[in-house]
């Protein structure tokens, strides 16, 4: 899903994201109650998870451990399997279920790629490239497998390879087309 701002009249955003549009209530209810799950989930999980391992390593905790006592004396496996289930729980939980990239064009100034985190716990990546490094901007195609995939790149001077923008999300040609006629303008408006 292609989103597009101006938040001033130099300046452009485009995001592609494959998170489903929570435009509906019925939408934004289910993310807020799938967000609150996967919450509760993930801390029934690193609590199970610290248990299990002081346990392990005979730590005592009393207090947690007889609020957790329950939870982990349910007829669970042996204790080598509980531990890489509690951790690959814990992992799932704050994985991200959705990619997100965005490219910020800046009139004068230059280009903005961002492009979201595989987890909640870490940051995104940001690069800058003046617009006076930005030597083109080209639609390309491209085989991944067995299928013909669009790709929208950046040749940036004095680098050897170009750089991709929505690099995770890979979007369709025409939302690709309608980003790069609008980069272009953007970007060649005060040349031309």
């Amino acid at each position: 899903m292609l989103t597009i701002k101006r938040p001033t009249p130099t300046t452009i955003e485009y995001t592609v994201s494959t998170r489903p549009p929570t435009t509906t209530i019925t939408a934004r209810t289910a993310s807020i109650l799938s967000g609150l799950a996967r919450i509760l989930i993930g801390v029934l999980a690193f609590l199970c998870l610290v248990l299990e391992l002081s346990n392990y390593f005979e730590l005592h905790y009393t207090d947690l451990r007889r609020f957790l006592q329950g939870f982990v004396s349910l007829p669970f496996p042996p204790v080598q399997y509980r531990i890489p289930i509690y951790a690959a729980l814990l992992f799932l939980t704050v994985r991200r279920p959705y990619a997100t990239d965005s490219l910020l064009v800046i009139q004068g100034l230059g280009l903005q790629t961002s492009i979201s985190s595989s987890t909640y716990l870490w940051s995104g990546t940001t690069r800058f490239i003046p617009t006076s490094q930005v030597q083109d901007v080209f639609l390309h195609e491209a085989f991944k497998g067995f299928e013909v995939v669009y790709y929208l790149s950046v040749v940036v001077e004095g680098e050897g390879e170009v750089v991709v923008v929505f690099p995770t999300v890979l979007p369709r040609r025409q939302v690709l087309e309608q980003v790069w006629r609008g980069v272009r303008s953007s970007l060649y408006e005060l040349k031309g």
